[in-house]
C-alpha cells in the first residue's frame, strides 16, 4: 500500500523543539521530492521546506528559515524536519507530499506540484 505517514508532532513551550518524521511505505523516498507544509485554523496552507531527489536543492520558507532543517534518510525511508526556536505562530497540522518529478524554484510552495500527500501531525506550540 502507498502511502505517508506522518508522526513526531506534539505539544511543546516556545522556543522548544520537535522533529517531525514522514515515512513512506510502498514506494522508496529517494526518487521522489518531498515537500513539508503546515495548516493553521483558518489560514491558507504553507510551504515549510522542500528537499529534491538530489538532495542538495532545499527550500525554507523565510518563516522558518534558520530555524527549520529538513533531511533524509534513505535507508529508513523516512523525511525528517527538525524544528527548533518553536514560536505560537508555527501552530499547524504538518504533512508532507511528495512529488515524482524535481520542484525547483518558486513552485516548491504549491501543493499542486506534488502526486501524494500525508494526512499530517498537529504541532501545537504554547505556553
Amino acid at each position: 500500500q502507498v502511502q505517508l505517514v506522518e508522526s513526531g508532532g506534539g505539544l511543546v513551550q516556545p522556543g522548544g523543539s520537535l522533529r517531525l518524521s514522514c515515512a513512506a511505505s510502498g514506494f522508496t523516498l529517494e526518487h521522489y521530492a518531498i515537500g513539508w507544509f503546515r495548516q493553521a485554523p483558518g489560514k491558507e496552507r504553507e510551504g515549510v521546506s522542500l528537499i529534491n531527489m538530489d538532495d542538495r536543492t532545499i527550500y525554507y520558507a523565510d518563516s522558518v528559515k534558520g530555524r527549520f532543517t529538513i533531511s533524509k534518510d534513505a535507508a529508513k525511508n523516512t523525511v525528517y524536519l527538525l524544528m527548533n526556536s518553536l514560536k505560537p505562530e508555527d501552530t499547524a497540522v504538518y504533512f508532507c507530499a511528495v512529488s515524482s518529478v524535481p520542484v525547483t524554484g518558486y513552485d516548491w510552495q504549491f501543493l499542486e506540484q506534488y502526486d501524494r500527500l500525508g494526512q499530517g501531525t498537529q504541532v501545537t506550540v504554547t505556553s
